[in-house]
């Protein structure tokens, strides 16, 4: 009789239990709903192997494009392991965007999470992310900065395209790369091209590899060869750490690059390994994201000859200018100074889609424009569909810089958003955009160019199957 009591109690109370919690969630959610969707057919796995097939084929945008013509521009779904809210929606994404940890935090691939590490910035949420998001922030915007970089740039631009010749392919991507990973490394760490850089650059690459790569961490496997390169690269920034702090009396104030920046701060938290494995983090744009959006501008402007003609020619308007004055190059030369040449890269943005978009982690029930993201799910807020939306963008597959001239306004509302958004928007845009400019400038003023047959590949990262051969002539000015 005594069980069949507390058997009953029991019973009442896992009911009544379950009444509560309904009532919590229908309350929650009057206003709002879980987006409609599918997890798929298979536990854990869910749609990830349908949404991987998409992002290797010629429209990676198709998995998110026909689920959101069933279901809306937000979805559910079932993505690398987790409960997902897909975002399409370019004012839910900025919203997202925009929300601090209190709401969201960064959520990505095991294997991504497990190499950036507990104190990458791409991880880190709270004062402390904004203090180091500050700190290189302030010091990617710095005159000094600006003064410097510019000279680098169009050193190591005119050094690399110095060495290329008219009979055999120039492999832009190839090129961009080395190019964009010198700069970098100067600004990041006063690092200057030599065996200590390419020693970096070897085990870079061995440790971008296993970004999303299977997470299983033994000897073998792509993700343990990852960690044993950043653990050697770890070893050669702490190194030139312990150099800048054994010179600190004599450079005290002085700030040459990020690693300065971030040593001269006096926040504790700020310890040299937190500072050597954030270096190696902000040195991925080096190898990947900027390299690309140079390859990219190169192979849209190949097949629009009208471009190449008016780039050439505002280009070529510019530098017959400062060679009369006598002037060299400024940052502000290469930004402001040729606008055609900016509409060209914030287009090759807008469809390179380099970054496809950024995923997150509800920390409690959130509402946004009626949909519910329950906590606990990721959301992946989309860019790519944004970008390519022709109902935000006439004819959004067409290469046309033409439709950035004098409308800005998709910049400010979300519709356009390659470098992220809110406390944790690309510190460093203003720096990739200067790359660019430089790159594109000499490449057209010095080069006519025929591009070979080559094609995009959008996954695990955006690239160039072939590296992006093209066969060059110089330009001869009488």
């Amino acid at each position: 009789m005594d069980v069949l009591l507390i058997f009953v109690v029991t019973a009442a109370i896992f009911c009544l239990c379950k009444i509560r919690n309904l009532w919590k969630l229908n309350s929650t959610t009057k206003s709002s709903q879980i987006p409609l969707g599918s997890f798929g057919i298979w536990p854990f796995v869910g749609e990830t192997i349908h949404f991987i097939s998409s992002a290797y084929s010629d429209t990676p945008e198709s998995f998110v494009d026909k689920r959101r013509r069933t279901y809306g521009k937000v979805f559910k779904s079932h993505l690398f392991g987790s409960r997902t809210i897909v975002s399409s929606d370019a004012e839910v994404n900025k919203i997202i965007l925009q929300s601090d940890a209190r709401t969201f935090i960064p959520s990505y691939p095991k294997s991504l999470m497990e190499l950036m590490g507990k104190s990458s910035i791409l991880v880190i949420n709270g004062s402390l992310q904004r203090r180091i998001h500050g700190l290189i922030g302030s010091f990617f915007k710095s005159a000094t900065l600006k003064s410097q970089i510019t000279a680098e740039m169009e050193r190591y631009v005119m050094e690399s395209m110095g060495r290329w010749r008219e009979d055999c392919p120039i492999y832009i991507q190839d090129e961009a790369k080395n190019i964009a990973f010198q700069v970098l490394a100067k600004a990041l760490i006063s690092l200057d091209p030599g065996i200590q850089m390419e020693m970096l650059k070897k085990y870079f690459q061995e440790f971008i590899a296993g970004l999303m790569s299977v997470p299983l961490n033994f000897p073998g496997t792509q993700l343990h060869r990852s960690l044993q390169a950043k653990r050697r690269m770890v070893k050669i920034i702490d190194g030139i750490i312990q150099e800048k702090r054994d010179c600190k009396g004599i450079n005290e104030g002085i700030t040459k690059d990020v690693v300065d920046a971030l040593l001269n701060d006096k926040h504790e938290e700020l310890t040299d390994e937190l500072i050597a494995e954030n270096m190696i983090d902000l040195m991925i744009p080096g190898e990947d994201s900027v390299p690309v959006l140079m390859t990219l501008a190169i192979k849209y402007l190949s097949d629009c000859p009208a471009a190449i003609s008016q780039l050439t020619e505002e280009n070529i308007k510019l530098k017959k200018v400062k060679e009369k004055l006598k002037e060299p190059f400024s940052w502000n030369d290469y930004v402001s100074s040729l606008p055609f040449t900016q509409t060209v890269i914030t287009e090759t943005l807008r469809m390179g889609n380099i970054i496809t978009g950024v995923m997150r982690k509800a920390m409690k029930d959130v509402e946004i424009k009626g949909h519910l993201i329950p906590k606990g799910w990721c959301v992946f807020a989309y860019f790519r569909s944004v970008h390519l939306d022709d109902q935000l963008y006439d004819f959004p597959y067409h290469f046309n810089p033409w439709r950035w001239q004098d409308n800005n306004k998709e910049m400010s509302n979300g519709n356009f958003t390659p470098f992220g958004g809110g406390q944790r928007l690309c510190p460093g845009l203003d720096l990739a955009r200067l790359e660019a400019s430089i790159f594109l400038h000499h490449f057209v003023t010095q080069f006519r160019w025929e591009a070979e047959d080559d094609s995009i590949v959008n996954f695990p990262t955006v690239r160039m199957k072939r590296r992006m051969p093209v066969w060059i002539k110089r330009r001869r000015y009488s």
